[in-house]
């Protein structure tokens, strides 16, 4: 700090406590000074903090007070008055980007200067080669019935196509039809593509005869969560103020899925700006239990997905998005680390944490999404480049799994998580205890509710967010709104404490190679999100309920149906890799999936 501001500071600093135990007319005089125009610097004076033209609605120390209770700190009167006094001098002039003459709008598509890598600085993270090799499996013969077909893994029906013993248009009718059925039940769609869809299955079905295959994902067909771009095609986000946005380009991964050869036969539905599974058409529920949402905010690509109305859905995370639904709804959500797939014209809504991963109904056709949409664009400057080494048949024998002992034995853990960790060793798995310090972590979400409040800054201020369906204290609008007045200093804090604990993550993955955890143990959701780890979700058995599960705060005036007997409902676990370690992730999840053996186990009446 140059000589001058110091001395100024000083000067200022002393006559302002002077100012606060003086009498209220001194006070009331100082006030009038600090509105007045700055004097003239005599030339070479730098510039000082607080010389510059007062601005914004005046404060007193009764503002400051008030103000502490939000962000829990405390000042002495004497340090309350100088903020108060100083304040429109000092710091008010910071938000002239938005409340000021010159204030300017910041485009949806503008990421922070700052950016989050998963990788900490000396570490090397990834396979050293690309390698892809597939299961080389007989799919069997074409089955008879519409619905077995509908709810073939991908790596079936890619066989079948290519095979020729089914069409890319009879497999997008059979979608398109149950699509239409289904959803009524569902409500799990936003906008069908039956045009698109129609359109690009003949095409691939030419190209397949021509002899030009494109690969595992030609002619099948999937659909997207409705806050991934379509050109001339309704991307809604699921929100009411968004219903009638069409965007005038692809996203990168819809780009890179139609590069595959896919059909896009649905835009699915998602919770209104990625929270949870109430959109402005309503609530989407879970195949398998009627009564309950199907979890969000991915509801619509999980219960598409466990539905068989689709062969594979894209799904995004930011805390929980991907892990949630398919836990709920019973089939394998694949979120990619943090970097490996481009969210280039997909919705924001935190620049740090947004993942965009594959919803399917069998492991390995996660990767063989994940291949078709992985690497770096230049749309989206926190993508990098990765390697994916992936070969379904290599061993996992000697492969160390980490697990928390007290975590499997209490709640969210069930008896499908404990008998995962039994099976570990019996597949030459070696089960391996692990710990994480008693940090409070869900302090990180600090940075979601940050971050998410400014990706939507003029929608809140300018109140379209009360259009949103939802308004509970839980929901997107409240939240918004309260993270108005989270402190900038403990964003610094707190992206400082997501450093320490990437660097406890580091630690232990330098003792596994992988971690089995309970999918929805609030704690690793949070850490894992914020290091950018892949996880992988997928059935592993069943669990009875006894009572209807949501993702909202418990409301009494609206308590949740009770099941007496017990309703039967899919459980997953949930496995996370190393960075860009997907493929040993996935191989790892083959195995205990073939082991469990209820990955075909369907949803009663679809």
């Amino acid at each position: 700090m140059s000589k001058s501001r110091r001395k100024f500071l000083t000067q200022t600093s002393l006559g302002l406590i002077g100012a606060a135990v003086a009498s209220s007319a001194n006070a009331q005089n100082h006030s009038n000074e600090l509105t007045q125009e700055p004097t003239p610097l005599p030339p070479g004076a730098p510039p000082a903090f607080g010389t510059g033209p007062a601005a914004g609605p005046e404060v007193s120390p009764t503002t400051f007070a008030e103000a502490e209770k939000l962000v829990q700190v405390q000042l002495t009167s004497a340090d309350r008055a100088l903020a108060a006094e100083t304040w429109r001098a000092n710091l008010a002039s910071v938000y002239e980007r938005r409340t000021g003459p010159r204030a300017i709008a910041l485009e949806s598509s503008l990421a922070p200067f700052s950016r989050y890598r998963s990788v900490l600085p000396g570490q090397e993270a990834g396979p050293q080669r690309d390698q892809f090799i597939r299961s080389k499996i007989d799919p069997g013969p074409l089955p008879g019935n519409d619905a077995d077909i509908a709810f073939a893994p991908v790596t079936q029906l890619s066989r079948w196509i290519e095979q020729r013993k089914i069409s890319s248009e009879r497999l997008t009718q059979i979608y398109l039809r149950r699509l239409e059925q289904f959803n009524p039940k569902l409500r799990c769609v936003i906008t069908l593509t039956r045009e698109l869809a129609l359109a690009q299955a003949k095409k691939a079905d030419e190209e397949i005869a021509a002899g030009k295959y494109r690969g595992p994902l030609h002619g099948i067909p999937w659909g997207g969560k409705d806050l991934l771009d379509t050109a001339g095609i309704p991307t809604t986000y699921g929100a009411e103020p968004f219903r009638n946005r069409v965007p005038k380009e692809d996203a990168a991964v819809v780009k890179r899925l139609h590069a595959a050869g896919a059909v896009l036969v649905a835009k699915l539905s998602l919770g209104a700006l990625a929270l949870n599974d109430i959109w402005f058409g309503g609530q989407t529920v879970n195949p398998w239990l009627l009564e309950e949402g199907a979890s969000g905010s991915s509801a619509g690509p999980g219960a598409a997905t466990a539905a068989g109305l689709v062969g594979f859905s894209v799904g995004s995370e930011t805390g929980g998005s991907i892990v949630s639904p398919s836990m709920r709804c019973g089939v394998t959500g694949l979120r990619p680390t943090y970097g490996r797939v481009p969210r280039t014209g997909a919705m924001t809504l935190c620049w740090s944490l947004d993942k965009l991963g594959p919803m399917t109904r069998s492991v390995e056709d996660g990767l063989l999404v994940l291949q078709a949409i992985s690497g770096p664009d230049a749309g989206d400057i926190s993508s990098v480049p990765s390697r994916l080494d992936f070969d379904a048949g290599a061993s996992i024998k000697g492969l160390r799994v980490g697990y928390f002992p007290s975590w499997m034995k209490e709640d969210p853990a069930t008896a499908v998580d404990r008998a995962a960790l039994e099976m570990l060793p019996k597949l030459g798995l070696v089960p391996v205890e692990v710990s994480l310090p008693n940090w409070p972590y869900d302090s990180l979400n600090l940075i979601l509710f940050a971050e998410g409040a400014a990706a939507f800054e003029e929608l809140t201020l300018s109140h379209g967010v009360d259009q949103l369906k939802v308004q509970t204290p839980d929901a997107w609008p409240n939240l918004f709104r309260q993270s108005r007045f989270l402190s900038a200093v403990d964003f610094v804090q707190t992206d400082r404490f997501r450093r320490k604990v990437a660097g406890e993550m580091a630690r232990i993955f330098s003792e596994v190679d992988l971690l089995l955890v309970p999918s929805l143990r609030d704690e690793m959701l949070t850490i894992s999100n914020h290091t950018g780890h892949p996880s992988l979700t997928f059935r592993a058995g069943f669990v009875e309920v006894s009572e209807a599960r949501s993702d909202w705060a418990p409301d009494p005036k609206n308590p949740l149906p009770k099941f007496s007997p017990p309703r039967r409902v899919p459980h997953g676990i949930t496995l996370l890799g190393r960075l860009f370690e997907e493929g040993t992730l996935c191989r790892v999840g083959i195995a205990l999936e073939r082991a469990f053996a209820v990955a075909d186990q369907r949803p009663p009446n679809f």
